[in-house]
């Protein structure tokens, strides 16, 4: 039934009565839906989505790497980007994101475990594109999407997967180890300096890798501090302490990779931080010299990681997948002589009386490590012997001290 005109006018007129009623006693009308909607803030999430392929088994496949960030868009600030407009404090707060986004840089191609196994991955650098991001941001408001893609500017990395794919370094072909546990900081520092020069160093095939041509010359000036190194019977501080546990390292990659040894030799005496005893390379230039052939048909691609919590030094070495099967024995040591009585050298730090002891005792031994490399079906076998003489150990006592003499 439909109401008189007048009778809807009178209803019109309580309406708006009661209204009248309601805000004088401090209640505000009710909102439509749409209106609270227009008035609440907006989530909007802007994704990064960027690609990045990695090198695994031989292949290179397609790989995406995607963010999320949260943008809260109050009224005023939905109707500005609506018309084309970013106002003052989501000028800043927009800004700000765009700058976590580009905190992330270029990173060359680099090997990574992964699922028990190795890739290659690099990482390109992020520089967003302001003014079509904001374009897409307004897109999705007005067509009521609560996402929106940010536009990006890929920096590339200096070498990629593609790079290393066509080089023929796709495999990861051994990883070379030791422990620096309970070193002292002097040592700790020398190793990470040392090891530091063979982070993501290429060696041409044919090549030989020269340890101390590619650690250059020891000294304070180039990031080494002094620790102690075997001189004659005893020890002396020199830059470098510690540098034969990265040339140790870097011995046992290459020679558990089957590459020719070029030049080796042993420590004067056993050291614990080298063992197992046999198994390891000193160097002092230019007398002693660690070097290493590249008899593959690829280049070789070599990585160095450290863990300061274990005390361990990792050499890894990526390359073309082998042409050889590779055994390595464990060191076969007979004992030849008894640990004779410890020497002693000064250090101003101690006190009277005080004594700290240096290095350890051992005994003299004759070493050997068997190789076995298979290639094409034939087998040749190298010997890698050592012979270690006694050594009493070395204690620091205070100068002055009748131990000296």
């Amino acid at each position: 039934m439909t109401l008189p005109l007048t009778l809807r006018r009178g209803a019109r007129r309580l309406a708006l009565l009661a209204g009248a009623l309601l805000l004088t006693a401090g209640q505000a009308p009710p909102v439509s839906p749409s209106v609270d909607r227009e008035l609440r803030p907006q989530t909007l999430q802007l994704k990064v989505v960027a690609p990045e392929p990695v090198l695994s088994g031989g292949k290179i496949r397609s790989r995406n790497v995607v963010q999320t960030h949260t943008l809260t868009l109050g009224a005023q600030e939905r109707r500005g980007l609506r018309e084309g407009q970013v106002t003052g404090d989501l000028s800043v707060r927009l800004e700000r994101l765009y700058a976590r986004i580009e905190t992330r840089r270029p990173r060359d191609a680099r090997f990574v475990r992964e699922g028990g196994g190795w890739v290659a991955q690099a990482r390109t650098g992020w520089a967003v594109r302001r003014g079509p991001t904001a374009k897409r941001v307004r897109v999705a408001l007005l067509a009521g999407r609560g996402e929106a893609t940010v536009a990006l500017r890929l920096l590339p990395p200096g070498r990629t997967v593609a790079e290393l794919h066509s080089r023929g370094v796709t495999t990861h072909l051994t990883t070379g180890e030791s422990s620096f546990a309970g070193s002292p900081d002097f040592r700790v520092h020398n190793i990470r300096v040392g090891a530091a020069r063979f982070q993501e160093l290429w060696v041409a095939p044919g090549t030989v890798l020269d340890f101390n041509r590619t650690v250059g010359h020891i000294s304070a000036g180039r990031g080494f501090v002094p620790g102690y190194v075997i001189t004659g019977a005893s020890l002396t501080m020199e830059p470098g302490g510690g540098i034969c546990q990265v040339s140790t390292t870097v011995f046992r990659a290459g020679y558990q990779a089957g590459l020719e040894v070029v030049e080796r030799h042993q420590h004067s005496h056993h050291v614990a931080y080298y063992d197992p005893p046999g198994y390891e390379a000193t160097v002092y230039a230019p007398a002693k010299n660690l070097r290493l052939r590249n008899d593959t048909a690829a280049p070789l691609l070599m990585q160095v990681e450290w863990n300061l919590e274990a005390g361990t030094l990792e050499v890894h070495l990526f390359g073309a997948p082998p042409d050889r099967e590779v055994t390595v024995s464990t060191p076969q040591v007979r004992t030849t002589a008894l640990a004779p009585t410890p020497s002693f050298v000064a250090d101003p730090a101690l006190r009277p009386g005080e004594a700290r002891r240096l290095d350890m005792p051992a005994a003299g031994m004759n070493t050997q490590v068997v190789r076995r490399i298979t290639r094409r079906g034939q087998t040749t076998t190298d010997r890698t012997t050592s012979q270690y003489r006694p050594w009493g150990g070395v204690f620091a006592v205070a100068p002055g001290d009748e131990r000296l003499r």
